[in-house]
């Protein structure tokens, strides 16, 4: 099994975030082979509170230009994001 931390990278702080956070919803960079339940326990051991739902997505690379320096353009890195969604009076600090 995996350690906690090598399943959630880090919290994902967007705008769009912000708004999921006032639906009990948060935002959270994982690993690219973590499954929803191993996102589950890893929830539940660092931050104490019990996920009702996890939905997962891939995020594709981004083309990015080289501002300022010779060469070719590069691109950002794929990944893997997941929301997590808690039940009614359970919160995150994420800041």
């Amino acid at each position: 099994m995996k350690h906690s931390g090598s399943i959630l990278k880090n919290p994902r702080i967007t705008e769009k975030a912000a708004v999921l956070s006032g639906v009990n919803a948060y935002t959270f960079d994982v690993a690219l082979d973590a499954t929803k339940s191993e996102i589950i326990k890893a929830v539940k051991t660092l931050y104490k509170v019990t996920p009702v739902n996890v939905r997962t997505l891939k995020v594709p690379s981004a083309p990015k230009s080289p501002r300022g320096r010779r060469g070719k353009p590069g691109a950002t890195s794929a990944g893997k994001k997941a929301y997590v969604y808690l039940k009614k009076g359970d919160k995150i600090e994420v800041l």
